[in-house]
């Protein structure tokens, strides 16, 4: 799966906090085994989780990919040269490096990507690679310098548990911090998250590369851009999350978003053609996708800008608008 000689060589120097809970008693096997430089720093499992760090509403969450969250790995970053999270089941990542911090699971998805289409040379060639539809543009073009596009599903992992197992998908990955992938010979691995194999997956891209994630996607920036990522919500009744749900192209009568053209109308996934249970539309620099909560009276509004702060936001005003016209059917 992993390169865990090349990790001991390099002498990487690894912290994990575990969050408590499923990660917690597996990590000081996997030192012992393969003889890493790695310090658990955090080892309580306490129900309460009293040990938690306040999310930024005063909650408490698990949430990995939260800086607020990983605040305890945070301070002491400088320690280590990658550092690790993970959420009570394990299966989601986060990843912390020196420079970056914790790094946004969209940024590490397109680094993790990249170099495994370029170390994982027994794969299939043109084998596919898969994200959901709310996950970073940055993914299709670190894919499109390899000549490659991405297969876009909906969201929820499970459409990619289908292809991990049956060798047809190499890789599956989502927004939200879940990922896994295949062997080193193109075997399955895990059909669902994996929250370890991603947070080791670094300290490979680390060992064997000589630079961490967060430098790999600094490189990125310098060479596509600096996306802006935002995801707002907005007020929606039932009667109008179900409006939402069965909106087509066509109710969309807007031809340009924040000064560009629309390029595309997405009510299902170009991967798959499954419903994506709202609407994704797309400009050369941008895109929009809108999904109802399945909880809450809201619907939530994801939104990339490959422009800057100022176009993002333009996109989520001109967003709500197109949506609310949509359900209007004005």
């Amino acid at each position: 799966m992993l390169d865990m000689e090349a990790i001991r060589h390099a002498g990487v120097r690894i912290g994990v906090d575990p969050l408590g809970w499923a990660s917690l008693p597996l990590w000081a096997p996997i030192a012992e085994r393969w003889q890493l430089d790695l310090t658990v720093v955090n080892d309580a499992l306490d129900p309460r989780f009293g040990f938690m760090h306040v999310d930024g509403d005063g909650r408490v969450r698990m949430d990995c990919s939260s800086a607020h969250a990983m605040a305890g790995m945070l301070e002491i970053r400088n320690q280590y040269d990658v550092s690790f999270g993970n959420d009570p089941d394990a299966d989601r990542h986060g990843v912390v490096v020196p420079g970056r911090g914790l790094l946004n699971p969209n940024h590490y998805l397109a680094v993790a990507i990249g170099h495994l289409i370029d170390t994982r040379t027994d794969w299939p060639a043109g084998i596919d690679v898969g994200k959901t539809i709310v996950t970073s543009g940055m993914v299709d073009r670190v894919l499109a310098r390899r000549g490659r596009t991405p297969w876009e599903v909906p969201v929820g992992f499970k459409w990619f548990s289908g292809g991990l197992f049956d060798g047809s998908l190499c890789f599956g990955g989502e927004e939200s911090a879940g990922a896994s992938f295949l062997r080193f010979d193109g075997r399955p691995w895990s059909t669902d998250k994996d929250g370890l194999l991603l947070c080791l997956l670094a300290a490979e891209i680390t060992a064997t590369t000589g630079k961490d994630p967060g430098q790999h996607y600094d490189e990125l920036e310098s060479e596509f851009g600096a996306p802006v990522y935002r995801r707002i919500n907005a007020n929606a009744s039932f009667e109008e999350k179900s409006r939402l749900r069965k909106l087509s192209p066509d109710d969309v009568t807007a031809d340009t978003l924040a000064g560009e053209t629309i390029t595309s109308k997405m009510v299902a996934a170009p991967g798959n053609e499954a419903p994506i249970g709202g609407l994704k539309v797309t400009t050369e620099h941008g895109w929009f996708a809108a999904r109802p909560s399945g909880t809450e009276d809201i619907y939530k509004i994801y939104a990339e800008s490959f422009r800057d702060e100022a176009h993002v936001e333009t996109i989520l005003s001109e967003a709500q608008s197109i949506v609310d016209d949509a359900l209007a059917g004005e």
